[in-house]
């Protein structure tokens, strides 16, 4: 039990962090090309994995932990980021909360093919009914969408979803923060030399505002959120803590009214309490 409650406390602050990582990417576009910015928080966030792996004189992983590394690193390493960071080229931070509502959903299937959970019928319920909340109220806040910005994020969730479940399977045997560590050591050369050659030919004009959008998702979205996210759905189970992403777009479109100035609607108001019931119900059901 006590196992549990830390599970969702950990997945929680995950939670709170991951949700300023849209708004932070939209910033960072305002001063880097998609493929740079990837790359880029990618570089510096593999540096200081591979310093704190060097200091916590960490084992290396076995052979057989290296595809499921790789997968990690496929998914939410360079597949969100980069996918994610071309959608915010044709719809704004606010939009893009629209299909964080479909994250649960996606990390709760992943987690049943690659973590072996069986959660039962009502959770499925429960999750849908949440998930459709979110959307809903995005899509109404959102209005129409360019197809190009629809299909980057629809394939940059189904990466994620991957991606997580996949570490959070392999944080039960290696430990949350060094999984998402060692996945970004595993990454870092080549985004070290992608890094260098797509490095922007002067960096004088770019604003204050998207070095601090890089530092947040390179620090933050890139290794900090993880450590507590991997732990949590390894301890609280990958389908139920999972569902702590129903809160992620109200958090975002917060973040997004805060930083960027985007105006979010009162009803996500109401939306977020139909969401705590959703999750409360989706729990009892694991």
């Amino acid at each position: 039990m006590e196992k549990t409650i830390d599970g969702w406390i950990c997945g929680a602050l995950g939670v709170v962090i991951f949700a300023g990582s849209m708004p932070a990417t939209r910033a960072a576009l305002a001063g880097f090309n998609p493929l740079f910015l990837t790359v880029a928080r990618a570089t510096l966030a593999g540096l200081l994995a591979l310093f704190l792996l060097i200091v916590f004189r960490q084992k290396r992983p076995e052979r057989c932990d290296l595809l499921s590394l790789t997968v990690v690193a496929f998914g939410v390493v360079l597949g969100f980021p980069l996918l994610s960071a071309l959608a915010l080229r044709h719809i704004n931070a606010a939009q893009s909360q629209i299909f964080l509502g479909l994250l649960p959903l996606a990390t709760a299937l992943f987690g049943l093919l690659r973590g072996g959970e069986r959660p039962r019928s009502g959770f499925w319920l429960f999750a849908g009914l949440g998930s459709a909340c979110v959307i809903g109220v995005a899509l109404h806040r959102g209005g129409d969408l360019p197809q190009k910005g629809v299909e980057f994020m629809l394939a940059a969730i189904l990466l994620c979803g991957l991606g997580y479940a996949e570490g959070a399977k392999l944080s039960r045997k290696l430990g949350g923060w060094q999984v998402i560590s060692w996945a970004l050591v595993l990454s870092l050369p080549p985004m070290l030399m992608l890094c260098w050659l797509n490095a922007p030919t002067t960096l004088v004009h770019v604003p204050g505002s998207a070095w601090a959008g890089l530092a947040y998702v390179a620090v933050f979205s890139m290794l900090v959120g993880f450590v507590f996210w991997y732990r949590g759905l390894a301890l609280g189970g990958i389908a139920a803590v999972g569902q702590l992403q129903l809160f992620q777009p109200a958090l975002g479109l917060a973040a997004s009214a805060l930083v960027l100035h985007e105006t979010v609607p009162p009803v996500m108001m109401f939306a977020i309490a139909f969401i705590v019931l959703c999750v409360a119900g989706a729990k009892r059901f694991v």
